[in-house]
């Protein structure tokens, strides 16, 4: 199957994925077996019992506990990648060498330098690799979207934007405390998904200075579990992100908020408002959303656009996005470490 086949061919497409994780069991699984045109082959994870139990939970015909067992023996058109980080790169790499498209979780890579790596693999190749930024599906983001670009909201001025979550315990961060296996905290973890939705929602201008603190800033092995940043676009527009995986409140806390010089929309929940004749006015639209738990609509929404690249129906997202974001990452782990301002 090569990216720009007809999508109007019975045949499905062959997905095996690796990484036998939470996101796996609660997002991709239960989307893919509902998805028409979609067959999982096969589950890969290092912890063979679970690679066994997930493949007999979900009907899957074959488990694998390493990577290059799968590549070799299971019949696949593309991979899902959700593995620890720092495998990220090595597994999307081998997965090009198979001659697979790839979905691989965010984030693409542990840094700027190993993004770049990837981009020029990439560039090399005909497959397609998305990185699964599930946020952008979300339809109250879609929504937003297209009133910002329409212009109704003016200039885009500021874009604030936080995701608080708690995550007690050792057992619920796994290999994302440990440094050299996740690339970072909270910041890489959940603010990578803000800074994203920041950088597209409000035109893709550039980012030209970085100011950021983060608890601890990472002098040691060890990862913030909170942290805030601010970046500011060569257009003038600012981006504000605030994360933590130790929020002490009522539930987990998502949202967005936009600024422009002729309203301001809102994500989570959805709102715009717009001045008409001297007064602000809530012009947020209705029974847009629906009724589909938002998590599990995005990551169908997502599979559905990865679908359509391969079949050359829709345009694939740029990596060149990616690094960019990764570059403000990067800026901001050294602006936290310096205690000072990053230009990039």
């Amino acid at each position: 199957m090569t990216a720009g086949r007809s999508a109007s061919t019975s045949e499905r497409l062959r997905v095996g994925i690796v990484g036998g994780g939470a996101i796996t069991q609660v997002a991709h699984l239960p989307v893919l077996k509902k998805m028409r045109g979609v067959e999982i082959q096969a589950i890969c994870d290092t912890d063979m019992p679970k690679a066994r139990a997930l493949a007999d939970r979900f009907a899957v015909h074959d488990a694998y506990d390493d990577i290059e067992d799968l590549l070799r023996h299971a019949s696949l058109d593309a991979l899902v990648i959700c593995s620890p980080t720092h495998l990220h790169e090595s597994h999307i790499q081998a997965a090009l060498s198979a001659q697979l498209h790839v979905l691989v979780e965010k984030p693409v890579a542990m840094s700027a330098t190993g993004a770049q790596r990837i981009l020029r693999a990439v560039e090399k190749s005909d497959r397609v690799v998305m990185v699964g930024m599930n946020r952008r599906y979300r339809r109250d983001v879609q929504i937003v979207r297209s009133v910002v670009q329409s212009g109704e909201l003016g200039t885009i001025e500021s874009i604030r934007g936080s995701w608080h979550v708690f995550r007690p315990g050792r057992t619920q961060l796994g290999w994302r405390q440990r440094k050299d296996q996740s690339g970072g905290g909270a910041m890489l973890d959940l603010g990578l998904s803000i800074l994203d939705l920041g950088l597209w929602l409000g035109g893709s201008s550039p980012p030209s200075r970085v100011s950021a603190s983060l608890d601890p800033v990472g002098k040691d092995r060890s990862v913030e579990q909170s942290g805030s940043a601010f970046v500011v676009c060569e257009n003038g527009t600012s981006i504000f992100v605030d994360v933590t995986w130790r929020h002490l409140g009522e539930g987990e806390r998502f949202g967005v908020g936009i600024r422009g010089s002729k309203g301001t929309a809102g994500i989570n929940p959805l709102n715009v408002w717009k001045e008409l004749h001297g007064v602000a006015v809530d012009v947020s639209p209705t029974g847009s959303v629906g009724r589909e738990n938002a998590f599990t609509a995005s990551y169908r929404a997502e599979w559905a656009h990865f679908q359509a690249a391969i079949a050359g129906e829709a345009k694939i997202p740029s990596l060149q996005e990616h690094l960019t974001l990764h570059k403000v990452v990067d800026a901001i782990y050294r602006s936290a470490f310096d205690g000072r301002d990053v230009t990039l």
